[in-house]
């Protein structure tokens, strides 16, 4: 019999794939007011999109996934449409965690480094073929290494990070930003303020991942509401403190989005006598860093398998090694990430770089989001009589007003992800909108071709 992932390895493994120091910097840009925005994106899309995937989760323990969910309220062709939003996504925002890892890895050769493309671009390469060696091992094995990481490469740095800030701010130190009533509330009118929205969505991108591994989880009806309660809880607070942090003590213009974290740290340990902890702080963050992309780098790639079973992928896509792996999808992911690096040479910066692939990600994530909400609904009472151990409190109106938040939620994030930060250098507005819309229309018309495969195949 199979072993099964227990409850507190469940956690970490949310917490991991989700809660990352990466997010930080980009959060700490806004200053006071994302303490706002962490709020207004906790109620309408992190509160909604666990509650969904918990009471989804819950309803079908047999099968989780977005996937699966969508299928069974809409049909194949829907479900087809929403994995791949998830997986193509995932291909996006590769580059940017991994971009992430390598300009933090810098710090113990040369801090300079995080600025130089070619640096940037091998290092990416490097640690992703690596972790797809790795994942090619099995969902136990990366489970495993993904509960290691999480614990010594995320949780640790985090709360380290928050306990240091907490200090520096009650021993008297300056801080950059102030939090008096008038910062705290931001002007809405302002579309600067709002593009704060798109860092924040997309630290919480990601909670319903963990539904492709029901089968695989000890108790599932009982203990994945569970997990996904706890690790929200861990990952709103830690978030908000974390970001704060970063905020309080850089000025907003020495804010660097690949290594802003490492910044803070030797900041810190210069002023209190630390340096050297740098380097094992830096190891520490890289680490989580890695441990968090082992989950998504499967994840994804499950329920595209799913997918490829039901006939809109070529049966080369389905092969498995002995450990259970569609390696052939694992494979493709790597060449498609690779290629994705060459966007690096295209943008003026590497601010800019970080910031187009995430708000490109976000966007399609969002979109994924609305299936799975209309789906949450029509499932919701399709299957009314289903047993299940976690539901939406309030019964109709407590699942029509917990949808309604979440679709509002990412309508919000998908028409702000049109408008560039003033702070980061992106090339003029029309070029940044024109290469939205082209990433947009890049990633998502692939899915013509798989149901024109299907089709195809089905006349034959």
């Amino acid at each position: 019999m199979a072993k099964k992932i227990p409850l507190f390895s469940l956690v970490l493994l949310i917490v991991a794939a989700i809660d990352s120091i990466r997010n930080l910097p980009a959060s700490a840009l806004f200053g006071s007011a994302l303490i706002f925005f962490f709020i207004f994106s906790a109620i309408v899309f992190l509160i909604p999109t666990s509650l969904v995937a918990a009471e989804l989760s819950a309803t079908f323990p047999e099968k989780g996934g977005v996937y699966h969910w969508v299928k069974t309220a809409f049909g194949e062709k829907w479900a087809m449409v929403a994995i791949w939003l998830q997986w193509i996504n995932t291909m996006v925002w590769y580059p940017t965690i991994l971009s992430f890892i390598a300009g933090t890895a810098a710090y113990l050769i040369d801090p300079t480094l995080a600025q130089n493309k070619w640096y940037l671009i091998s290092c990416i390469l490097i640690v992703f073929w690596g972790i797809t060696i790795v994942n090619l091992q099995g969902i136990h094995m990366s489970a495993k290494i993904n509960s290691i990481c999480a614990l010594i490469g995320t949780i640790f740095p985090m709360i380290f990070l928050i306990g240091l800030g907490a200090y520096w701010v009650f021993s008297g130190h300056p801080v950059q930003i102030n939090l008096n009533a008038e910062s705290l509330l931001p002007s809405l009118t302002e579309t600067t303020n709002w593009v704060a929205l798109i860092a924040i969505m997309a630290s919480f991108l990601g909670i319903e991942l963990a539904g492709v591994h029901v089968n695989d989880i000890r108790e599932p009806q009982r203990n994945f509401p569970k997990a996904i309660m706890y690790s929200s809880l861990f990952i709103l607070l830690s978030m908000i403190f974390g970001s704060l942090t970063i905020a309080f003590i850089l000025p907003e213009k020495e804010i660097n989005l690949v290594a802003g974290v490492i910044q803070v740290f030797s900041n810190l340990f210069d002023v209190f006598g630390l340096k050297a902890l740098t380097p094992v702080l830096t190891v520490l963050i890289v680490v989580g860093s890695i441990g968090g992309i082992t989950n998504w780098l499967i994840s994804p790639a499950k329920g595209l398998m799913h997918a490829a079973e039901y006939g809109y992928m070529p049966p080369f896509f389905m092969r498995k090694n002995k450990h259970g792996i569609a390696y052939n999808i694992l494979i493709g992911q790597g060449i498609v990430v690779s290629l994705l690096c060459l966007i690096f040479l295209l943008v003026p910066s590497v601010n800019a770089f970080y910031w187009f692939l995430t708000a490109l990600s976000t966007e399609l994530y969002m979109i994924m989001y609305i299936l799975m909400f209309f789906s949450a609904l029509r499932l919701h009472y399709k299957y009314v009589n289903r047993p299940k151990v976690f539901k939406i409190p309030g019964k109709h109106y407590g699942m029509w007003a917990t949808c309604l938040l979440g679709l509002f939620g990412c309508l919000c994030t998908i028409t702000v992800s049109f408008f560039p930060p003033d702070n980061v250098n992106i090339g003029s507005h029309m070029r940044y909108i024109l290469m939205i819309c082209a990433g947009n229309l890049l990633s998502i018309s692939p899915v013509l071709l798989f149901y024109l495969y299907k089709r195809t195949k089905a006349k034959a």
